[in-house]
């Protein structure tokens, strides 16, 4: 056998290497940059066949000593075939171990010793640097778990993570009990790591700064085992951690901003008759914020309180009465709840909005929505009476020079967002009633309705209204409904999955009572005018009647319209302004 130097370019692949497979990328990688730092350790073997060397062992080795490139190389010349180089060649790629995890940390630390930075024992290794550290993280592990560990006991990751970060004193205090008994080959790594596990809140959820961390004494460590392109860092100091959350969260509080407290599911509990708005927050609205007791997160909602209403004094003296009336039975449970409703009326008004502003529709559609906003059931309009700062900036802006403007996109622009001010679908006082649903309906509003595949939104749903929705879908219902929600919440994943009855076309049985007769109350005035007072009396009381039952069969409960109607009974219409 002779030791001799050549260009790795001129040696000829073995026709029967036994590798065929690619090692890899990676490995490939590996061994370059292995060569690149501490050279080739073992020369290929090869053997000569007249003035050619044919690679017995190292095909890898030389191929990346030719593509680094180097000029020469060791190689070991062999005698000619004796027949047994088949079997080296084999042998050269099949006898081989693999270095334990364990015996990979031992020469990474003896290499450490030697002043190698992580940075040149990974590349020397060709490994990542987050990976030398994992292996380093074995440091602190427990000798005698180390031991289990090195002979091919290898706990999971997560296992390993939960380990490492226990102290030694409670590492020895663990095994002792969870070691292996007598004939019991592996150990319960599981058990171990529960036994040391330790609750942990990340860095990256926290709002409070350096001074906190002082004051309330948090420290933070490195998790080697998470992904790296985020914070890693974590305490488990969790006592000391809410405290610091709370403190920044009140140090910050907002103007209109309230401390909520949380139930034992870390549920926020909103004031009494507030309710949460779910869509574009006003500056009336009030922000309520709380520290989430398993995230550790700052959790913020936004709620609007009720306006005082005078006239519920009126029905709460009418409640004190005494009522013989027998009761009514209970009523089923409607198919979407009054919250489900609310949060399906902010959706909406979000999504008509948005598409008054940015849809194509042309001015007769306009025109149209504009005629059906002046007759929502939220607007009253009273000469010289616009009050209201942003009214008054559109009106304004359409007769800047004494005149109404005839550019036409200035006074399209400006019809658009009158249209977005008046039309609302939100449930109360408020609503825009069927004329807003019309008008979102003409315009494409739908499509502007977001995805309600959502747990808050789904819960308001009864059970039999949740099977439907799911079957929508192609997903068939579950014994409990809550898991009818969680299959449909998992169908739709990333995509858009609106409720039917959210889209803002009206229901048959909406347009039945839309299209029912109207009361006239001129008529009714005509038929008394010649009357004596008590007659007068008697004709507007029979009159509020049937306006009431008109009501009570053709309108949403929900909807305060008896107010108003007392109100405008009262007034007559000569008292309405007209334009």
């Amino acid at each position: 056998m002779e030791l001799r130097e050549v260009d790795p370019k001129i040696l000829i692949p073995n026709p029967n290497n036994p590798r065929h497979t690619n090692a890899g990328a990676f490995a490939d990688q590996q061994i370059l940059a292995s060569i690149k730092a501490v050279g080739i350790l073992q020369p290929p073997v090869v053997r000569e066949e007249g003035d050619e060397l044919i690679i017995v062992a190292g095909h890898r080795r030389v191929r990346a000593a030719a593509a680094i490139p180097l000029p020469k190389i060791l190689v070991l010349v062999r005698d000619p075939d004796d027949g047994a180089d088949s079997v080296r060649a084999v042998s050269e790629n099949v006898v081989r171990a693999p270095l334990s995890p364990v015996d990979q940390w031992r020469a990474i630390e003896a290499l450490s010793s030697d002043q190698w930075t992580d940075e040149a024992i990974g590349g020397a290794l060709a490994l990542p640097v987050r990976t030398i550290k994992k292996l380093r993280l074995l440091a602190h592990i427990h000798p005698a778990m180390l031991d289990y560990i090195a002979k091919g006991d290898m706990p999971k990751e997560e296992h390993l993570r939960t380990i490492s970060a226990a102290s030694a004193d409670e590492q020895a205090s663990v095994w002792k009990k969870y070691k292996p008994k007598k004939g019991q080959p592996n150990v319960s790594w599981w058990e171990v790591a529960h036994a040391l596990e330790k609750r942990r809140i990340y860095a990256k959820v926290a709002k409070f700064g350096a001074d906190e961390e002082l004051a309330f004494g948090i420290q933070w460590e490195d998790d080697l085992f998470a992904q790296a392109d985020e914070d890693t860092r974590y305490t488990t100091n969790v006592e000391g951690f809410f405290a610091a959350q709370a403190a920044w969260m009140e140090a910050t509080l907002p103007k209109n901003g309230v401390v909520l407290p949380t139930d034992d599911y870390g549920h926020q509990k909103l004031p009494p008759k507030a309710e949460r708005v779910w869509g574009q927050a006003k500056k009336s609205d009030a922000i309520g914020r709380s520290v989430n007791p398993r995230s550790g997160e700052i959790d913020e909602v936004i709620f609007r309180m009720p306006k005082p209403d005078p006239k519920k004094n009126k029905a709460a003296n009418a409640a004190d009465e005494i009522d013989e009336t027998p009761l009514a039975p209970a009523k089923p449970r409607p198919e979407i709840t009054q919250k489900g409703m609310a949060i399906i009326g902010d959706l909406r008004t979000e999504a008509l909005s948005t598409a008054l502003l940015e849809n194509q529709f042309d001015d007769i559609t306009l025109i149209g929505v504009l005629l059906l906003a002046f007759n929502a059931g939220n607007v009253e309009i009273k000469t010289g009476d616009y009050t209201r700062d942003k009214r008054q900036f559109l009106f304004q802006r359409i007769t800047e020079g004494g005149r109404l403007t005839q550019d036409i996109a200035t006074l399209r622009a400006t019809a658009r967002e009158t249209l977005a001010l008046i039309l609302s679908c939100r449930a109360g006082y408020n609503t825009s009633g069927l004329a807003a649903r019309f008008a979102g309906d003409a315009i494409g509003a739908d499509a502007h309705l977001p995805n309600m595949a959502k747990e808050e939104i789904l819960s308001c749903l009864s059970k039999a209204g949740i099977e439907r929705a799911a079957a929508s879908l192609g997903v068939p219902p579950k014994p409990r409904a809550k898991d009818t929600r969680a299959a449909l919440i998992e169908q739709v994943g990333e995509g858009t999955f609106v409720l039917p009855e959210a889209c803002f076309a009206p229901k048959q049985d909406e347009l039945s009572a839309h299209q029912a007769p109207i009361v006239s109350y001129d008529d009714d005035e005509s038929a008394h005018e010649d009357a004596v007072d008590t007659s007068k009396e008697k004709s507007r009381s029979e009159k509020h009647d049937v306006d009431t039952d008109h009501r009570e069969d053709g309108e949403d409960d929900e909807v305060d319209e008896q107010d108003y109607g007392e109100e405008r009974a009262g007034r007559g219409f000569d008292d309405v302004a007209h334009a």
